[in-house]
């Protein structure tokens, strides 16, 4: 969670792990793409670090029945929106499983609910005073399946690549994420 401050008011703001590695530090110009969730007892904000994770997340709340904001913003904490992706698209249940709250059966919801819905954003957005790219090249998924083939859990594998690519660059080729990654 975060708390943005906007002309003088306070606004909690929750965000999974993935937006978290993108904040600046405290002071600094932020931008978060947000979407309000209004339930009959509360009005919660959720933020994202681009436009295309908003709108992923809104496909996961609005679209999969049992998944709510709390799990969605859990299952983006636990792996970026480019290996849910491509978790959906290739119909992988046992990685979808793996998030909190997901169990088999919701992983096989989530792939035939979603899998005609899911493809790599188009274009990327800015969040501080840094450009994020909105999805990640087959690269990024490359070095993260070499990673998992080597023994790291996916959460880890990506966790690791994502942290390669902000030092590297998102567009740096598949061995120098893995060897930024393992260094």
């Amino acid at each position: 969670m975060v708390v943005l401050d906007v002309a003088g008011v306070g606004y909690e703001v929750h965000i999974p792990v993935t937006t978290a590695e993108k904040i600046p530090p405290n002071g600094e110009e932020c931008s978060l793409f947000t979407q309000a969730v209004y339930r009959e007892d509360s009005a919660t904000l959720y933020g994202f670090a681009s436009r295309d994770d908003r709108d992923f997340f809104r496909l996961l709340v609005e679209k999969v029945s049992g998944i709510g904001p709390k799990i969605a913003i859990s299952m983006l904490s636990r792996m970026s929106p480019e290996l849910l992706r491509s978790a959906i698209a290739s119909s992988d249940v046992a990685l979808l499983a793996k998030c909190p709250g997901i169990g088999k059966k919701t992983a096989e919801r989530l792939v035939i609910e979603l899998k005609d819905k899911v493809g790599l954003p188009s274009s990327g957005e800015t969040i501080g005073k840094e450009a994020v790219p909105a999805g990640r090249p087959s690269n990024f998924q490359d070095a993260v399946s070499s990673l998992m083939i080597l023994g790291y859990k996916p959460a880890d594998a990506d966790k690791l690549i994502r942290k390669a690519a902000n030092q590297v660059g998102s567009d740096a080729a598949t061995e120098t994420l893995i060897k930024s990654a393992l260094s």
